[in-house]
């Protein structure tokens, strides 16, 4: 058999080949960085993305790097009030009843070294999709690597997890409807001790304060805080570490410098295509939906999408099921992007969003009291842990 063509060797490539190559299928996995991407990306892990990766052997290796957090909160920052989620809940529902925070490319580069040692697994860095044609049985692409040489391939399937920019979805035509919010989200990473000065925080936090919102998740070595430009003042300006260090200021005041690390300023999308299947070729991950950051889902949906569609394509290309098979997977996963990773992505955005004393009294209420009550804190949290939307894609 030709190789199945993976497009994007980012967490949700890399997971896709090294699952295909697990049911004895060969893969050419391409990525037109020259390496593994190293700036700040996701951090999040949430349970049924731990038990899937456990599958393959990669979970333990994120638990000896990661920090495995419990608990969550959203925060009043000038009170100290919150309302706190104990993931232990879910003890009856998953092995792992906690979020994981450890960086995206601990777990690409945990991935990249087995798809390396893989024999069913080409993995090429420096090599980029130019162009792409398919009929009924094959689609024909055409590659070119770092030194500009150009290679036609030929695969059954062609697998588009190339991310924001896909060059896929670019070559298809597909749409990409959606919206992009107004304000631009600075992130920056510092090892200042927080929970020094911040009376019972979590290792994940959603805080409101005077000045608006910002978040804290806590690595093993640093702190990632979340920020947002003041009224009035530039994406650029906010993002200068003078401003990162003001705003850091109002968070915990202190008379020595913040030790400020890495500084990264991103705009934030909510958009999906129409269908995630065209013919021949698949799109997983941000090619095909692109949410709020906001609950930790864009990484873990990716990795959802990939594991849903490994399921599917090997039996396909074996002949133990037509086809139309492949429908299902957008079926599927659509909707679970739609109603539950987009939908509660964008809703966790509002809520951090607002200003109002009294919205904010009152959801803050709302919060503590789920957060209070076993079964609504278990529903809760199936939820924002993203266990229920894949047990009703699998219903």
């Amino acid at each position: 058999m030709q190789p199945i063509l993976v497009v994007g060797a980012g967490p949700v490539g890399l997971i896709t080949a090294l699952r295909l190559a697990a049911q004895r299928l060969p893969v050419l996995l391409v990525e037109r960085e020259p390496t593994l991407p190293q700036d700040l990306r996701a951090s999040t892990f949430h349970p049924p993305t731990l038990e899937m990766l456990d599958e393959l052997d990669l979970t333990a290796g994120l638990l000896a790097r990661g920090l495995r957090t419990p608990t969550w909160q959203v925060r009043w920052h000038e009170t100290g009030e919150k309302a706190e989620f104990d993931l232990a809940v879910l003890a009856g529902d998953t092995r792992y009843p906690f979020r994981l925070q450890v960086e995206q490319r601990v777990l690409c580069a945990l991935a990249a070294e087995r798809a390396r040692a893989e024999p069913l697994v080409d993995l090429r860095f420096g090599c980029e999709l130019v162009s792409l044609t398919q009929n009924a049985d094959r689609v024909d692409a055409v590659l070119r690597d770092a030194h500009g040489a150009t290679v036609a391939v030929r695969t059954p399937y062609l697998l588009a997890c190339d991310g924001a920019r896909s060059t896929v979805r670019s070559l298809l035509g597909l749409g990409f409807e959606g919206l992009t919010y107004p304000e631009t989200t600075i992130l920056a990473t510092t090892t200042f001790p927080f929970e020094e000065h911040l009376p019972g925080l979590s290792n994940v936090n959603y805080c409101w304060y005077a000045q608006g919102t910002f978040s804290l998740l806590k690595l093993p070595d640093t702190w990632r805080v979340s920020l947002y430009a003041d009224e009035g003042e530039s994406a650029e300006r906010a993002a200068t570490p003078q401003a990162v260090a003001a705003k850091l200021q109002r968070i915990v005041a202190t008379p020595a410098p913040y030790p400020i690390g890495e500084v990264r300023p991103y705009r934030i999308h909510q958009r999906i295509v129409d269908d995630y299947r065209r013919g021949r070729v698949l799109l997983a991950g941000d090619a095909a939906h692109l949410n709020s950051p906001s609950g930790g889902m864009g990484m873990n949906g990716g990795i959802h999408d990939a594991w849903n569609l490994t399921e599917k394509l090997p039996r396909v290309l074996r002949g133990e099921a037509p086809a139309a098979l492949l429908d299902t997977y957008t079926t599927g996963r659509r909707v679970v992007a739609l109603d539950d990773i987009l939908r509660q992505a964008h809703a966790n955005r509002l809520r951090m969003q607002q200003r109002d004393p009294a919205y904010r009294r009152a959801e803050l209420a709302r919060l503590q009291a789920i957060a209070a009550d076993p079964r609504q804190a278990r529903e809760h949290l199936l939820q924002t842990s993203m266990i229920g939307g894949l047990r009703r894609a699998a219903a």
